[in-house]
Parts: C-alpha cells; sequence; structure tokens
C-alpha cells in the first residue's frame, strides 16, 4: 500500500473530524444536547486533558500534555512511513493512518483551538472573535460530541462494590478522532497476524529450532 493512500485515508478522517467539531463549536453551546435516539445523543463536552477527563495538574499541565502529544505524532508518522517503505501489510498501514488521523485531529484542538474560538459557556462560540480566543496557543480544549448511554439504570444490589448505585453504559463522550484511533487499534489487535506477518514467520521459525 502506497503513502498516497494512506494520506489520502488520513485527509478523509481529518476533513471529516475538523468539519464536525467546527460545526459543534459554531453551533452548541457547551453541554447543550440533542437526543437522537434513546441510546445515542450528540452531546457537546470539552476535553482538557487526556482520555477519560484525566488531567495533567498544575500551571504547565496542558502545555506538557500538548507537547508530549506533538512529539508522538512524530513518532506514529515515521512509524507509518517505515511501515510503507518496508512494504508492510495493507492492515497494518491503514490501521497505522487511523491511529495518525486520529491523534493528530485531537492535537489541532489542543494547539489551535484557543486561539481561534472564543469560549462556549452560555454562549455559542464564534471562529476568529475580534477579541480573541478563550485561551492561547497550545492550550486548546478537545471538542466531543458523541454520546451513546446504551443502558442507564439501578445495578442489582448483589453487584459487589457498586450494587444499587445508578450507571450509564457507555458513559463517555468523544469524536471522530477518538473513533480513529479505537479503529486502529482494533485493526492491530484483531488482526495482528496479518498486520505483522514477517514477526508471525519469525516466531513459526524460533519453535521450529527449538
Amino acid at each position: 500500500m502506497s503513502l498516497k493512500k494512506a494520506s489520502l485515508i488520513i485527509i478523509v478522517i481529518l476533513i471529516i473530524d475538523q468539519v464536525s467539531k467546527f460545526y459543534i463549536k459554531t453551533n452548541f453551546m457547551l453541554g447543550e444536547e440533542i437526543r437522537v435516539f434513546d441510546w445515542f445523543r450528540i452531546l457537546f463536552v470539552e476535553n482538557e486533558g487526556m482520555a477519560w477527563g484525566a488531567r495533567i495538574p498544575g500551571e504547565y499541565g496542558k502545555l506538557l500534555l500538548t507537547s508530549f502529544r506533538l512529539i508522538a505524532i512524530v513518532g506514529i508518522a515515521y512509524w507509518l512511513w517505515d511501515a510503507v517503505k518496508k512494504n508492510g501489510s495493507p492492515i497494518l498501514i491503514v490501521a497505522i493512518s487511523f491511529i495518525f488521523a486520529g491523534a493528530f485531529g485531537n492535537i489541532i484542538d489542543s494547539v489551535f483551538y484557543g486561539e481561534i474560538f472564543n469560549h462556549s459557556y452560555n454562549q455559542v462560540a464564534s471562529f476568529l472573535p475580534e477579541e480573541g480566543g478563550y485561551g492561547t496557543l497550545m492550550h486548546g480544549k478537545v471538542v466531543d460530541m458523541l454520546y451513546f448511554p446504551l443502558w442507564s439504570g439501578y445495578l442489582p444490589e448483589w453487584i459487589p462494590f457498586w450494587g444499587g448505585e445508578y450507571f450509564t453504559f457507555f458513559e463517555p463522550v468523544f469524536n471522530i478522532a477518538d473513533s480513529a484511533i479505537t479503529t486502529g487499534v482494533a485493526l492491530l489487535l484483531i488482526f495482528n497476524k496479518k498486520a505483522f506477518p514477517e514477526e508471525e514467520k519469525q516466531e513459526k521459525n524460533r519453535a521450529a529450532v527449538n
């Protein structure tokens, strides 16, 4: 699979991701929700830190996180380039392309959104507002909007620790970029032998020798 085809996958994912985020950011107030189905809603939230809402504390926590993401994306880009150069399997290149596109999509939010949007608290944000953005370069928030509360209710009392508590499955709110990363990782896990055929051959050869 060529680098050109991999780049096309990345560009398509990035366009879908950023168009959806721009639409949400410029049409929804923070916390606003549209119920599409009982199990699927469009809910605008912003993620200031890592996955699952985790944060790095301190004044420079956000800067450190964004810097780490930038370093990581360089590593993923090299991984993709190396896989194409070595004629890696198509499933491997597709998976890396999805992971790269997802990581890069969220990096765009983290690096630029604080500069190009104002805040969304009790108002719909504006693109390139005259008064400036809600933050500075490298201090943007990631826009999330996909919410799938597949089931909500009180857990049976017999369940240890959480019995009797109100529980929602699936609770995290995410975006297209997150979905791309998850899809890429899932492809690597499910089709591991096809993604890494050389490693599989080496393991078989070692087993034969032993």
